[in-house]
């Protein structure tokens, strides 16, 4: 089972290649970058992790610069997103970003999709809370369009784009896409649809929810088995058991968003599980 992280990166804690570098040469699989373009400071939307709403989470890096960083100083640890917040993108400038960073990082990248939990964040970006989840899919369709090898046209409910030259491509075609979100019919149904798998937050209630998910994947007439990754564990070593009896093939662990020296001390601590 692959051991990778994930972190609040912020301008506060360690740097991305700092990080980058010490997971690599440890033996880390992967870094996970979460997103918030902002918070607004009149909110009323309850956090999910409970209030008041955590230091970090106004304070955080550009996830697809900071991967870059981590990619350039590294050879093989993984660069994904957990996640992104696809209804505040433009869809082509996104495709745009993903493409290059998956091409440079030589297809090194994992798309992590969100729809968000906060709604005042969401609507400064013209985004209708009521169908965020479709307009999540029908932006990752466009940005497949142009992810395509040959111009592709797409024309959506929420937008559209002409058969175009767009280059560069990701390395291995589309990237590989999880959807993190709480379980549910509605989430699988559209993990199913057209994603590779899920990212459940925590990681907790997998015996239960992981079969309903496969199910879910075998009715839509999907070969094989999605991948479930669970994201943001606070490990130990009978969790880390517990996925593998449920053939789980990789673990994103949460650091914390603090600077060089505490993280470092984390992954030492982290190091028994890898």
């Amino acid at each position: 089972m692959r051991i990778a992280t994930t972190i609040f990166l912020t301008d506060e804690t360690i740097r991305p290649d700092r990080l980058a570098r010490e997971l690599e040469q440890r033996g880390f699989a992967g870094l996970y970058l979460p997103e918030h373009t902002h918070i607004p400071a009149s909110r009323d939307t309850p956090a999910p992790m409970g209030e008041p709403l955590p230091r970090e989470y106004g304070r955080t890096l550009d996830p697809f610069i900071a991967l870059g960083q981590a990619a350039s100083v590294t050879e093989r640890l993984g660069l994904g997103t957990g996640i992104t917040l696809v209804g505040q993108h433009d869809p082509v400038g996104l495709a745009k970003q993903i493409a290059t960073l998956d091409f440079l990082s030589g297809g090194r990248f994992t798309f992590g999709v969100g729809y968000g939990w906060n709604v005042e964040e969401a609507a400064d970006h013209g985004v209708e809370w009521s169908t965020r989840r479709e307009l999540t899919r029908d932006r990752v369709a466009l940005m497949r369009a142009l992810w395509a090898e040959e111009p592709t046209a797409y024309k959506g409910e929420f937008g559209s784009v002409r058969a175009s030259l767009a280059y560069p491509k990701p390395a291995h075609g589309a990237p590989r896409t999880l959807i993190g979100g709480a379980a549910g019919p509605k989430l699988f149904g559209q993990i199913a649809e057209y994603a590779d798998g899920w990212l459940p937050i925590g990681g907790r209630g997998l015996t239960e929810t992981v079969p309903v998910l496969r199910q879910a994947w075998a009715d839509a007439g999907r070969a094989g088995e999605p991948e479930v990754v669970p994201y943001a564990v606070r490990p130990t070593p009978g969790k880390l058991a517990h996925y593998r009896e449920l053939d789980l093939q990789e673990v994103v662990l949460q650091l914390p968003p603090a600077g060089e020296a505490e993280v470092l001390r984390t992954l030492d601590d982290f190091a028994q599980y890898l």
